[in-house]
């Protein structure tokens, strides 16, 4: 057992080597270079991951894209020239905040209008609740008499220690 504790030793330091070879590291010009990274990153969206950005996913489409917006950024190209090429490449689902335009109107209309039917069907059942309540809060002859009945005979019969209710 002792004489394979060293070569799973040197496996194991050998694969964490691996891992952290993956990881790109990108080298800029200026701070700058870096800083249009990191924000064109956090708002294009990944293609192929659910609600992340190509900052968060390690899908290896989102490193693809990564590469490919590194490139274009030392080549020289501005932000809204790199946002053109990858809405007329993949469409403006790749954008975090579609641009509002008549086929993206319900994108940015459609949560207050739910807000607001919510709003409006939880009053209405609010108020039918209530009054549903009201209406029936009176008793009819028929259950005053019973309930005069039931507490008569609770005041006539004996608790247990022997005191009338």
């Amino acid at each position: 057992m002792r004489r394979l504790l060293l070569p799973i030793s040197l496996l194991l330091l050998l694969c964490g080597g691996a891992a952290v070879a993956s990881i790109n590291a990108y080298v800029f010009d200026t701070p700058q270079h870096e800083q249009r990274f990191k924000k064109l990153i956090a708002e294009l969206r990944c293609l192929v991951c659910q609600n992340q950005n190509l900052a968060d996913s390690d899908a290896d489409l989102a490193k693809d894209l990564k590469d490919e917006i590194y490139e274009m950024i030392q080549d020289g190209k501005s932000d809204a020239e790199i946002i053109d090429f990858m809405v007329a490449r993949y469409g403006d689902f790749v954008l975090y905040r579609p641009p509002v335009k008549p086929i993206t109107y319900m994108l940015w209309v459609g949560p207050f209008i739910l807000f607001v039917l919510g709003a409006v069907v939880l009053v209405l059942f609010v108020r039918r609740r209530n009054q549903d309540v009201l209406d029936s809060g009176e008793l009819s002859g028929e259950e005053r008499q019973r309930l005069e009945g039931l507490l008569k005979e609770q005041r006539e019969t004996p608790d247990s220690d022997g005191r009338r209710g």
